[in-house]
Parts: C-alpha cells; sequence; structure tokens
C-alpha cells in the first residue's frame, strides 16, 4: 500500500482506544513530561510523553454491541469526532462552518419560544462575559506577582523588624526617624549584616550582606527551576514563540492548562526576585493566556470550538500586555502585530475590553502604591527640538545592532543547550548563571536593584527633590529660570553613575544572551529596555554636557541659550530602551504605543516613532527574524510566518507527495473497502487522514476523511451496532445499494467525511499554493489533474520547501 506524507503524525493515536480520545480532547489537559525540554522529531508529531496514549497499546476494534439495527451516523453525531490529536493543527475552515452553523442553529430556534430566545440572548454575551472574567483574573494575577516580586527582591538585602510581609518601601513609609535625604533608611528596616552581627559598617558587614545577598539569589532560582521541572515543564521561558505557535492552529496540550498557570505564577516571582536578567512582562502574557484558555471550559460555544478559543487567546494576549505594560492600547496592537494569527474586527473590540478591565483591575491593586500599573511611569514636560533627531537615530541604530547581535548570540547558545549535554543539566546551568549574575551585580548599586527600578531610575528627569547620582549637578538650586530647572554642569555623583551604568550596560548585554531560554520564566522586554535606557542616558547626559559647555556652537545657539533647559537625559533613556526593544523583537505601531502610554504624552511620538522605525531597518538588515521567530523556528514548530513573501517559481507538482518513483498514494475508495482493510491501513501507516476516491482505477475525488474520526467511528460502531466484522463493507456514499442476504451489516460513515477538500492543480505556482495555506490556516491541500487525483501537499510539505528554498536544511527546520 502506497503512502503520502501526512500532515501531522498520529503514532500515539494509532491504535489509543475511544476513551483515550475523549479524555485528551482538551488543552487544559496535562501531558506527563518527564524531561525539561520539548523533543519533537520530524517523524513523530507526539513524542511518547503523554501518558494517556501509552497505557493503550493495541486496537483491536473493541467488541460487539448490542444493537440489532443498523447504524447511519447522518442521524447520531459521535462523541470525539472532529477533535484533533495532540501537535496537531486545527483545521481553520471546518471550525468556523461548524460555528455558522451552531450560530445559524440557536438563531432559527430563537424564533420558536421564549426560553430558545433567551439561551441566543446568552450565547452572544457569553464572549463578553468571558473577556471580563479574563480581565479581571489577569489583572489580580498581575498584582500578585508585582507585590510579590517586590517584597522578595528586597528580601535579598533585608528584612522589616515591623513585619516581615512589607518591603523595604513600604516599611520605611510610616517611620518617624527618616530623613528626606536618607529616605530609605529606617530603624524598622534592618540589613542581613545588622540581623546578624549587629553592625552595618566595616569590611566584614559587607561580606554578610554579599554573602546572604548571593544565597538569596541561588535560593530563589533553584526553587524556580525545580519547580518546573518537577510540575510544568511548559513553565519554563517567555511563552510568546508557542502563544504565536498556538493562535496559528497547532495544538500542544497542557501548555496553556491549569498546572501551567499555578507553577508559572509562582516561578515568575521566584526568577525575578532571584536578580536574573529578565523580565515579567512576556510570561505575564503566557499567564493571561491561561486564563483565558481555562475560563474557556466554562463556555460550551468556546470550549467545543478551536478556532473560537483562539480569538479568546488573542484577546488574553492583549489583556496580559495591558498588565504588563499598564498600556491597554498598547496591549490590543501588540496582539495584532505580533501574536495573532486570525483577528477579526470582533476579536479587536473584546481585545480592549479585555485589556481594559485587566488595567482596572491592577490599578485597583495599586501594586506599586503610587496609582500607577507600572514602577516606571514617567512624565516628561520639557519640548524637544529638531536637531535631537540626530541622536535618536543613532539611539535607533544602536537599537537594531543589539538587537541583531542578541538574536544571532542568544540563538547559537539556545541551539548549543539543544544539542550538547548542557540541555540535560538545567538546573545546574540556571544555578551558575544566577551564580554569575548575584556575585558580578552586588557591588554596583545599578546591577543590585532590580531591573524595573534600574528603568524608572533612568527614566527619571532629575528634579529639586532629588537624590540620585545621576542628578547630582552643580548648582542644581539654581531655580534662576522662575522654579525650571535649568541645564547644569555635572558633579562628581554624575561622573560616578557614568562609570556604574556603562559597567551595567556592559554585564547587561552579556548575561541577558546566556539567560533567555533557560529552564525559568523569563521575559526579555524589560532586559531590552534596561540596555536601551542605560545607552540613552548615557548619550543623553553626554548631549546635556555638550550643551552646556558649548551653547554657542552653531547646533546649539539657535535653540538652546545659555543656562536654559535644552535637554532630557531620561527622554533619551526612553528612546533608546524603545529602539532596543524593537531592535529585538521587530515591533514598530504597537511599541511606540506601548512607550505613548507609559509617558503619558503625546509630545513625543515623533522621536518614538524615528528610533522604532531606524532601529527595525538596521536589524532587518543584519537578519529578517525577530526573537520570536527565531526561536520558533529553532524549535520546528509549524508555523507559516504571515510576514514573509515567498517568491520562487515553483509548482505544486515540485513539493506534493508522492514524488516521481514514489509508491501510490493512500487513498480509500467510496464504496468497496472493508473495516479490516481501514484497519490494516490505520496500524500500518501513520498519517492524519486519507483521500476517498470512486475507485482506485479512476482516481476521481470524493472527499478526504481524517485518521481520528475513522478510528473513533469504526470503535462506536462495533461497540453500538450488533454484527459489524472485519468484513464489513465501509460506505462513504449518500445511499448505501442493497445488499444480498446473510451479508455483515455495512457501515455508513459520510457523516465524517470532508466533501469539499481544498484542492489545487498540479501546475499551481507555489507563491498560491503558500498564500492559500496562510490565509486559510489549511492543513493540507489535495493535488488534482484533470480532476483525477495525483498527490497532496501538507503544511509540513510547505515549510519544509521553504527552508530548501532558503538553503536551510528541511530536515532540521520541523519539530527539533
Amino acid at each position: 500500500m502506497a503512502m503520502w506524507q501526512g500532515a501531522m503524525d498520529n503514532r500515539g493515536f494509532q491504535q489509543g482506544s475511544f476513551n483515550s480520545f475523549r479524555s485528551s480532547s482538551s488543552d487544559e489537559d496535562l501531558m506527563d513530561i518527564p524531561g525539561t525540554a520539548m523533543d519533537f522529531s520530524m517523524r513523530d508529531d507526539v513524542p511518547p510523553l503523554d501518558g494517556e496514549i501509552e497505557e493503550e497499546k493495541s486496537y483491536n476494534g473493541g467488541g460487539i454491541g448490542s444493537s440489532n439495527r443498523m447504524m447511519d451516523f447522518l442521524e447520531e453525531p459521535i462523541p470525539g469526532v472532529g477533535t484533533y490529536d495532540d501537535f496537531n493543527t486545527i483545521d481553520w475552515v471546518r471550525e468556523k462552518s461548524r460555528d455558522r452553523d451552531r450560530h445559524r442553529e440557536i438563531t432559527n430556534k430563537s424564533k420558536e419560544s421564549t426560553w430558545a430566545l433567551i439561551h441566543s440572548v446568552s450565547d452572544a454575551f457569553s464572549g463578553w462575559l468571558l473577556m471580563l472574567l479574563i480581565g479581571l483574573l489577569s489583572g489580580s494575577l498581575a498584582g500578585l506577582i508585582d507585590i510579590s516580586a517586590h517584597w522578595m527582591t528586597d528580601l535579598k538585602e533585608g528584612i522589616c523588624t515591623e513585619g516581615f510581609w512589607f518591603n523595604h518601601e513600604h516599611c520605611c513609609w510610616n517611620s518617624e526617624h527618616v530623613t528626606f535625604e536618607d529616605r530609605d533608611k529606617c530603624p524598622e528596616w534592618n540589613s542581613w549584616s545588622q540581623l546578624l552581627i549587629s553592625t552595618d559598617e566595616g569590611a566584614f558587614a559587607y561580606i554578610v550582606n554579599y554573602f546572604m545577598y548571593v544565597l538569596w539569589a541561588l535560593l530563589f532560582a533553584f526553587l524556580a527551576v525545580s519547580l518546573v521541572k518537577v510540575f510544568a515543564p511548559y513553565a519554563c521561558g517567555s511563552g510568546i514563540p508557542e502563544i504565536k505557535t498556538i493562535l496559528s492552529g497547532f495544538i500542544i496540550r497542557g501548555y496553556l492548562g491549569k498546572w501551567t498557570l499555578i507553577i508559572k505564577t509562582i516561578t515568575l516571582v521566584l526568577a525575578v526576585s532571584s536578580g536574573l536578567s529578565l523580565g515579567k512582562e512576556g510570561p505575564l502574557v503566557h499567564v493571561a493566556c491561561c486564563c483565558g484558555n481555562i475560563l474557556c471550559h466554562c463556555f460550551n460555544k468556546y470550549r467545543k470550538n478551536e478556532a473560537k478559543r483562539r480569538e479568546v487567546l488573542s484577546a488574553a494576549a492583549a489583556a496580559g500586555v495591558s498588565v504588563a505594560f499598564g498600556a491597554p492600547i498598547g496591549g490590543v496592537l501588540f496582539s495584532l502585530e505580533e501574536v495573532s494569527y486570525y483577528f477579526p474586527l470582533k476579536t479587536l473590540w473584546r481585545s480592549f475590553f479585555a485589556a481594559l478591565v485587566a488595567a482596572f483591575t491592577l490599578r485597583s491593586i495599586n501594586p506599586f502604591g503610587n496609582s500607577r500599573l507600572v514602577l516606571f511611569y514617567v512624565e516628561f514636560h520639557t519640548p524637544w527640538h529638531l536637531f535631537e533627531l540626530v541622536p535618536f537615530i543613532l539611539l535607533g541604530i544602536f537599537g537594531g545592532l543589539w538587537g541583531a547581535l542578541f538574536i544571532r548570540t542568544n540563538i547559537a547558545w539556545c541551539r548549543k543547550r539543544k544539542t550538547t549535554q548542557l540541555g540535560k543539566y538545567p538546573v545546574i546551568e540556571v544555578l551558575v548563571v544566577t551564580a554569575i549574575t548575584a556575585i558580578l551585580a552586588f557591588p554596583n548599586e545599578y546591577t543590585r536593584m532590580s531591573t524595573s527600578e534600574l528603568i524608572s531610575e533612568l527614566f527619571n528627569d532629575c528634579g529639586l527633590l532629588d537624590s540620585s547620582k545621576l542628578c547630582d549637578y552643580e548648582n542644581r538650586f539654581n531655580t534662576s529660570k522662575g522654579g525650571e530647572l535649568p541645564d547644569r554642569p555635572a558633579g562628581v555623583g554624575v561622573y560616578s553613575a557614568m562609570w556604574q551604568l556603562a559597567l551595567t550596560l556592559i554585564l547587561k548585554i552579556v548575561i541577558t544572551i546566556f539567560t533567555f531560554g533557560m529552564k525559568i520564566p523569563s521575559g526579555l522586554f524589560i532586559p531590552s529596555m534596561a540596555v536601551g535606557a542605560i545607552a540613552g542616558r548615557l548619550l543623553g547626559v553626554g548631549m546635556e554636557q555638550l550643551a552646556y559647555y558649548h551653547h554657542d556652537w552653531a547646533i546649539f545657539n539657535s535653540w538652546c541659550s545659555q543656562g536654559a533647559d535644552c535637554i532630557t537625559p531620561g527622554l533619551y533613556a526612553m528612546v533608546g530602551a524603545a529602539a532596543c526593544l524593537g531592535g529585538v523583537t521587530r515591533m514598530t505601531v504597537s511599541l511606540v504605543v506601548i512607550m505613548f502610554e507609559l509617558t503619558g504624552g503625546l509630545e513625543y511620538i515623533v522621536p518614538l516613532m524615528a528610533a522604532a522605525m531606524t532601529s527595525k531597518w538596521v536589524a532587518d538588515a543584519l537578519g529578517r527574524e525577530g526573537i520570536y521567530d527565531a526561536h520558533i523556528r529553532l524549535n520546528g514548530y509549524p508555523f507559516l510566518e504571515a510576514k514573509e513573501e515567498f517568491a520562487h517559481k515553483t509548482l505544486a507538482m515540485d513539493v506534493m507527495k508522492p514524488r516521481r518513483n514514489d509508491p501510490l498514494l493512500t487513498v480509500l475508495t467510496q464504496d468497496s473497502i472493508t473495516v479490516e482493510d481501514v484497519e490494516t491501513i490505520i496500524s500500518e501507516t501513520t498519517y492524519s487522514g486519507f483521500p476517498v476516491v470512486v475507485s482506485r482505477e479512476s482516481q476521481r475525488l470524493v472527499g478526504f476523511v481524517l485518521r481520528r474520526d475513522l478510528i473513533i467511528s469504526i470503535e462506536n460502531a462495533r461497540k453500538k451496532q450488533d454484527g459489524v466484522v472485519s468484513t464489513s463493507i465501509i460506505y462513504f456514499t449518500e445511499h448505501s445499494p442493497p445488499m444480498p442476504p446473510y451479508t455483515p451489516p455495512t457501515l455508513k460513515l459520510r457523516n465524517i467525511l470532508d466533501l469539499s477538500p481544498f484542492t489545487v492543480t498540479d501546475l499551481t505556482p507555489m507563491e498560491i499554493v503558500v498564500d492559500i495555506f496562510r490565509k486559510l490556516g489549511l492543513r493540507q491541500c489535495l493535488v488534482t489533474h484533470n480532476g483525477r487525483l495525483l498527490g497532496i501537499i501538507t503544511k509540513k510539505d510547505v515549510l519544509k520547501h521553504i527552508a530548501q528554498m532558503a538553503n536551510q536544511d528541511p530536515d532540521s527546520i520541523l519539530f527539533n
């Protein structure tokens, strides 16, 4: 029997029982994964990881049921038919068609009775109710994560004697012994040296604090990686590459389940508190999508339809970014620009509502005590000048170079982790990187503080009351400009801070490469913003001093008079942060809106746009992929990038299976194949579906039937229909012909047959075929010639062909 290259292998299901299909039909179910890395192979899309599947090894067709009549599957729906196996792609067209049929039926019934009308209204309202619940849960979890991470970060340096649950800032808020200059010092807050050796001065006290800082960091990191490894391996990383893949139609069971949500929430707090160069913003998108997926199971409309569920997940991703940055509009645009594959107008409205509710919930919790949704919210009041576009564009160039460098080096390191012994020791890797980070971070106050606090300090526009070293200017209390703080010469503290920030920049650039991708929750937004903010602040202070000492230069004298407040270093830090984040992720519109919402002013849109576009152009010139697309390709996920153009002049016949000299295509006939023949095909092949033809001689196409639906239908028939044996004939026709007496009952399986599979001719250009796969989300497409079936093209074949045309190894691009 000939073979064709299926859309997804399903060896784990080829001999499973009906119960095993029902038990693993939900994305919420947890997969029993013994390791910490997802291991996909080219030949087998379902790795031997699912305990439910491994328990049952034989497909014997079940027993004979007690019903004496012939079963017509046109009349009775079969439980389990139409669901998908793990590591398979959904059929977008079929799912949307099902939803239209369901909606049409509800609409028609609503005219018959009041109860049906109420049911119709509740069905229409259920989507908005689901968005409300997602926003409330996402906002609450984000607030919990923010408060816990702030407290545990301060725990590395000391503890509050008035109540151990207070962080440093809250501990000193109500103290009566705090002066304005030493606002961070109060008798209620004790460092570890004060607790252990009763003094905070001297070399020994410094060593004690140093040791406790490193010890707490190692403890937090060890707990994080251990919980991920033991309970939820899918909780590692940022989660955005996998969410992009899931939203494109791929199924990864357990990735958005309840255990992943619980463990990711806990370990995200631990990972951020350990002081590693990572952020919580990316993982918050994963947390919000877990909330959306779990809440979908409360509504039949979304639980039973994979396409509808993905609309909900797109809205949940928007809510995740909304609580991460306090940017509801930016969250919606991020979901649209970066992660979503299918984003209808209705999803846009609901995403906005979910993001709004999530932001309102987080604002009600007020985790930072400043009535803001993020720690580094800032407001600037000084206008920028046209000449400053030059340094802003320079920051964009730096961001693009940094982004391209980071992607190449990080992907190279992650590939080394996957292909060497390093990947087998995730706990040791995390502990080593944590130890190096903590040892190098403690001596420098800018690396010792949390990255969010660092960004907040870099964004800050120095005022009269600021005590930071970055604001240690000479003549700082000269307010001759009517209370406006003029440009002034830098003092000793500013120069000291510049050196410390330069060392911080080097450490952040190097250590982030090795941190992102480890087996703990790790986001990239905050480290990237920190790199850009440091570079921007350094450039901003340099420009400020240049304008002060050389205000008579031609580039300054037209708009910057002596002593005027011309340059805002905090603005340069913000532009640099946007440039570096854009260089790494290749975001543009959503990035500018997020940064605009962080500053609360429209005046700085142009500098942000200039830096974001410059960084994207520079980074694209050095490499087309953003960090998330690069990790999708590294992990071999079946993701068809909609932004890339396919420009090669190949035809469908060049890609389809079977090729020349290959065995013929495995097909089923519409009225002459027996149960035994089908069971033989199922047991000897691992394909996801089979074309149905009129006869083997004519090869005229009738439709397409999925392997999973065949298995479930045959087993269900054996249980419920008396007399079904191996010699029973399976009919895919509408009417079965009269049978001679004493012949076994027949099976009528037309109901599981897709009568309108997508077909192309053998001379169709591949650029059209690729476009069809992208825009319709197809799993497979049949190839015909003059109406006769020639072959099949699957999503896997398309991805392999694109890789081959790009001079990449096609066997390493998928499920590696």
